[in-house]
């Protein structure tokens, strides 16, 4: 079960934090939390559960679990959760803030630097090598999530095919219809609700969530330019992606790229490689897109609607995270869409590829994916190393996207 934030003083599981101590913290694990959501969710358990003692153990993973069923940044979402556990609406708020705060400051600075009109050649070869890794970067986050999905699904023949499906429907929509993937990823969803419902005289009572997923196919809203038009990516990120982390790569793909035009195939492989490296969430990376849109303003108005669902799915609905793990149809959607999801990641290694505009970056992309599907290395250190041997490319005359 997941309480109401607790009231009562003392050292135990569940009191109320200072909200000093949870600016303090929140901002320490933000700037260290490089690695993505693994690295995110060792250092929060480490410290809430382990270090401090503020949260039992049992309540932290059922917060792990419950942030999982969301749309948008898990990770993010179990840091706002344990500061809204700790200190109610405020420390959710604060400890929110701190948490994505340093990892966009330092993504806003490294955009302003890639993406600038006229980079030194040298940072034009560190970008060129850090996204060569980027495919590599994707099947290897798609390869990390297909056992828990696989036993999840179940151990029949009917269902281990109806897994399959789901990935190859996911798969083929992320490299060939970003901009409707997750529709796709709602209609395997949909599909695994209708097989697994019980067969009933009474219907069962629709509880929204594939609907939640339908309305970012493309409409009205979908074709408003500008700062409009941006936003409105920024919230699909946010509030409509199940999945989270590179799911998320060929939805900003489609619109950033072909939809409006704001970077280029190569800059958006940049964009990527920045949401990889850089501490905090890798949903930063529609930072760097909207500072392609518009500058300083259009990355903080990009930041500030993606990450605003994750703020109110937690604030207004943390005191039903527990209905919502128990809740069958949520349950059956998720198996659905888990695998379709899967795909969509694998599959976007495709547009990244394609996007790559040099022969030499390819032997970068064979040694990351050697790094990480060989060795199974960390990915941080894979694309700084690419990152460096783009620089030695640059600085021994290998060709450019001046």
């Amino acid at each position: 079960m997941i309480p109401e934030p607790a009231s009562a003083g003392g050292s135990a599981p569940g009191q109320r934090v200072s909200l000093p101590t949870i600016v303090r913290e929140w901002t320490r694990i933000g700037c260290i939390g490089f690695g993505g959501p693994p690295t995110h969710i060792a250092l929060l358990r480490r410290r809430c559960v382990e270090e401090r003692g503020w949260i039992e153990a049992a309540e932290f993973e059922d917060g792990v679990a419950a942030t999982n069923l969301l749309p948008g940044p898990a990770s993010t979402q179990l840091a706002i959760f344990l500061a809204w556990r700790l200190r109610g609406p405020v420390g959710a708020l604060a400890g929110g803030a701190c948490f994505i705060l340093p990892g966009l400051i330092v993504i806003l600075g490294l955009s302003a630097l890639f993406l600038a009109n006229h980079p030194a050649d040298w940072v034009l070869g560190a970008a060129a090598g850090a996204g060569a890794a980027v495919p590599a970067v994707a099947l290897n986050a798609a390869w990390m999530l297909v056992r828990p999905s696989w036993v999840r699904m179940g151990s029949k023949r009917a269902e281990h095919t109806r897994w399959l499906a789901y990935a190859l429907a996911g798969g083929v929509a992320a490299a060939t219809i970003g901009s409707l993937l997750v529709v796709v990823l709602a209609a395997c969803g949909a599909v695994e609700i209708s097989v697994r419902r019980p067969h009933r005289p009474r219907r069962q009572p629709d509880n929204g969530t594939a609907r939640a997923f339908i309305p970012t196919a493309a409409g009205p809203v979908a074709a408003v330019g500008g700062l409009g038009g941006l936003a409105w990516v920024a919230f699909k990120i946010g509030a409509l992606s199940y999945g989270g982390g590179f799911v998320i790569i060929p939805l900003m793909q489609h619109d950033a790229v072909t939809t409006y035009h704001w970077m280029t195939n190569t800059q958006f492989l940049n964009a990527v490689a920045l949401g990889q490296v850089t501490p905090g969430p890798v949903v930063q990376t529609v930072s760097v897109v909207g500072y392609a849109a518009g500058g300083v303003g259009g990355g903080l108005l990009a930041a500030a609607v993606a990450f605003s669902p994750s703020f109110c799915f937690v604030i207004f609905g943390g005191p039903h995270f527990d209905q919502l793990r128990t809740n069958q149809s949520v349950q059956a959607f998720l198996t659905g869409a888990g695998p379709a999801v899967i795909g969509a990641i694998a599959g976007s290694a495709i547009p990244l590829a394609l996007a790559l505009a040099h022969l030499w970056q390819l032997p970068i992309l064979g040694l990351a994916a050697v790094w990480l599907l060989g060795l199974r290395r960390g990915v941080v250190i894979a694309i700084v190393g690419a990152g460096l041997l783009g620089v030695i490319a640059a600085l021994a005359g290998a060709p450019l996207n001046h």
